[in-house]
C-alpha cells in the first residue's frame, strides 16, 4: 500500500480509503448490513495496509457507524484513521453539534475521532451552521480531545467552497471529484485552491457511484481496450484521481470481499504523475463518450430518501441513465416495472421539493422525474 501525507496534518494516509455506505445487505435493504461480510471486508483491507476509514451518521440509515465500530474491536482501531461526519441538516443549535458527536463517539466505540467533517455543505447548511456558532464547536472539540482534525465535505458551486476553505483552519476536505466530474461542484478549480492552501483533500464518489465500472458500454470498452497497457475500468478511473499529487487518499464504497481485493491491488500502482499523455488522452475520450449518454447526474447517495409519498427517486434514475447509457431503453423500461411498484414509481411525485433540498448534486429532481416517467411510463 502507498500512503501520502495529508494536508497540515502530520499523518500518513493510504491512497486507497474505505468508504463505509455501500456494504453488502439483505433483502435490499440498507440497515439491514451483512455484519459477517462486511466485517471481514473492513479488516482485510486494514491488514493489507487500508488505514483511512470513512463513515458518517446517515450511512445505511444510521447503521454504518455502529457496524464499523465493531469492526474496529480486537485493535483494529489502533490500526487506522477513522473519519465520520457531523449532520449538517439536523443541527438547530450549538448543543446539538455536541449530541450528535457524543452519540457518534458511542456508536463507533471509541473516545475519539481522529478526521471530523462538517457533512455535505452547501449555502443553506453552511449559514445554518455559522449562525449557531459552529467555529466555537470546532475549536472545542480540538481542545478536548474528542477529535484530532476537523474538516469538510461538500456539494455546492466553487465559489461558496473558496468561501468556506477561507472561514476556518481546516485541516483537510472532501470532494466529489472523477474523470467526468473536473468542472463539477468545487472540481478541479476547487481542489487546486484548498491544496494551495494546504488542505489534504479526499475524493468521493471516484467511480460515480459505480456506475463508471458496471455494465460499461461496448463503445467504451472498446476504447479502453485501444491502449497498449491493459487496465480495467476501475483501474483506469482510479489512476487518474491518484494522478493528482494533490490528492491525499480517494474513497471507494466497496460492497463486496472481490472489489477490496482488486482495489488494493489497483492501490499498489496509485502514484501520482504516472499517466502519461496518452493515457489522459484515451480517458478524455471515455469522459466525453459518458457525457454524451448520462441524463441524470445521480450518484445514487440516498439522501433524497425517503421520499414522503415513497417514490424509489435513486432506484428511478439509475434505470433511466441504464437505459440511455447502455442504448437498452426498452430493456431497462421493463426492469423499471418489473422491481419497482406503481406506487413508488416516478409518476407518483408530488412536486413537495423535499428531495431537492436534501440533494447533494442540486439536482432538479422534480423535472427529471417527470423525464423518467414520461419515458418508462408513458
Amino acid at each position: 500500500m502507498l500512503y501520502r501525507k495529508f494536508g497540515k496534518a502530520d499523518e500518513m494516509v493510504s491512497v486507497l480509503g474505505f468508504g463505509c455506505m455501500r456494504f453488502p445487505v439483505f433483502d435490499g435493504d440498507t440497515k439491514k448490513i451483512d455484519e459477517g461480510k462486511s466485517i471481514e471486508m473492513l479488516r482485510h483491507s486494514i491488514d493489507n495496509g487500508v488505514n483511512y476509514i470513512d463513515t458518517a451518521y446517515p450511512y445505511h440509515g444510521g447503521m454504518s457507524e455502529g457496524l464499523v465500530g465493531k469492526a474496529l474491536q480486537d485493535g483494529y482501531r489502533d490500526k487506522v484513521y477513522l473519519a465520520t461526519k457531523l449532520p449538517s441538516w439536523l443541527i438547530k443549535t450549538k448543543e446539538d453539534m455536541d449530541k450528535y458527536l457524543n452519540e457518534q463517539l458511542e456508536r463507533l466505540e471509541t473516545d475519539y475521532i481522529d478526521f471530523y467533517l462538517v457533512h455535505a455543505l452547501n449555502e443553506n447548511f453552511w449559514g445554518n451552521l455559522t449562525k449557531n456558532g459552529l467555529f466555537d464547536f470546532l475549536d472545542s472539540i480540538i481542545k478536548d480531545g474528542r477529535v484530532k482534525y476537523v474538516g469538510f465535505s461538500f456539494h455546492d458551486k466553487v465559489e461558496l467552497f473558496k468561501e468556506i476553505v477561507d472561514a476556518y483552519d481546516w485541516t483537510f476536505c472532501q470532494i466529489q471529484y472523477n474523470f467526468i466530474d473536473q468542472d463539477y461542484q468545487a472540481g478541479k478549480e476547487g481542489l487546486k485552491y484548498a491544496a494551495n492552501k494546504g488542505l489534504g483533500i479526499v475524493a468521493m464518489e471516484p467511480l460515480r457511484g459505480g456506475s463508471l465500472v458496471s455494465r460499461v458500454p461496448d463503445d467504451i470498452m472498446s476504447v479502453w481496450n485501444t491502449s497498449q497497457v491493459k487496465r480495467t475500468p476501475a483501474e483506469w478511473a482510479l489512476k487518474y484521481i491518484w494522478d493528482y499529487p494533490e490528492i491525499s487518499t480517494v474513497l471507494s464504497g466497496m460492497s463486496t470481499l472481490e472489489q477490496v481485493v482488486e482495489n488494493i491491488g489497483y492501490a499498489d500502482e496509485g502514484i501520482s504523475g504516472s499517466l502519461t499523455d496518452d493515457d489522459k488522452k484515451l480517458i478524455y475520450k471515455v469522459r466525453d463518450l459518458y457525457k454524451e449518454k448520462i441524463q441524470v447526474n445521480c450518484t445514487f447517495c440516498k439522501y433524497c430518501l425517503p421520499c414522503p409519498v415513497g417514490v424509489a427517486i435513486p432506484r428511478a434514475f439509475k434505470f433511466y441513465n441504464d437505459g440511455a447509457m447502455f442504448n437498452n431503453i426498452e430493456g431497462e423500461k421493463k426492469g423499471y416495472n418489473m422491481f419497482i411498484s406503481e406506487e413508488s414509481r416516478a409518476s407518483k411525485c408530488i412536486e413537495c421539493g423535499k428531495c431537492e433540498a436534501a440533494c447533494p448534486q442540486n439536482l432538479p429532481i422534480i423535472e427529471d422525474l417527470k423525464k423518467v416517467a414520461k419515458t418508462f411510463e408513458g
